[in-house]
């Protein structure tokens, strides 16, 4: 049975206490001295548009892996998944900027099989070495037709919180609404081999709303074994 989805407020739950806050401190500084408080109302407005949460309708298909991130396409390459057992796969990466959407999505259909936090590093969250050696959080889902998916939240530069709501055990549907990072990341998303690509490198992408690859056909082995 499919989760009651987040009902999606224009204005994301992360961002609340840091956007009400943002608004007294403005509305006190614009009553001791207007000019002053142009730095604070500056501020609040950048936080208005960094935590917006639209909602998104997926595309209809089988098969399909949903965006996880609104951003642009950095990697797509032959890899191992090194949270899922070093198993060979298609790596997909896609960099957020501080004027992106940060809301995460699940990518597919799957039950969440483990959740990996790592301590890491703040490198640029464009470079390939982002997705080994900065802070992040790997959560692998296992679909029902057996096949492995692992989505992975990066800090960037200046990112510094990783939000992921998502619990092992946790049956989830794709384009549901997990986690969130502040401010500035990546997400890199690792499928099973056979994956066909329907990005490029450079494509700009949305969560949900853009489909990033389509799965292989389960074999009957992993049916059964589903």
């Amino acid at each position: 049975m499919k989760i009651p989805p987040y009902p999606h407020p224009p204005i994301a739950r992360e961002g609340w206490p840091i956007l009400g806050g943002a608004l007294v401190v403005s509305l006190l500084v614009t009553w001791w001295s207007p000019w002053a408080s142009i730095p604070f109302w500056v501020f609040t407005l950048f936080a208005l548009q960094f935590f917006r949460d639209p909602a998104r309708e997926a595309p209809e298909g089988e098969g399909l892996v949903l965006c996880p991130a609104d951003g642009r396409v950095v990697s797509v390459e032959d890899a191992a998944d090194p949270y899922a057992g070093g198993r060979p796969a298609l790596k997909i990466s896609v960099f957020m900027n501080v004027f992106n959407v940060h809301s995460n999505r699940v990518p597919v259909d799957g039950v969440v099989q483990s959740i990996q936090y790592f301590p890491g590093k703040f490198f640029n969250a464009s470079l390939d070495k982002a997705s080994l050696e900065n802070e992040r959080n790997a959560m692998v889902l296992t679909t029902a037709d057996g096949q492995t998916v692992t989505a992975v939240q990066v800090a960037g530069l200046v990112a510094k919180r990783i939000l992921c709501h998502a619990r092992e055990g946790q049956a989830l549907y794709a384009g549901q609404r997990y986690g969130f990072i502040r401010f500035g990341s990546r997400v890199d998303v690792y499928l099973p081999p056979g994956t066909r690509p329907r990005v490029a490198l450079g494509d700009k992408v949305k969560a949900t709303r853009t489909a990033l690859a389509e799965l292989p056909a389960p074999s009957r082995d992993d049916v059964s074994a589903a």
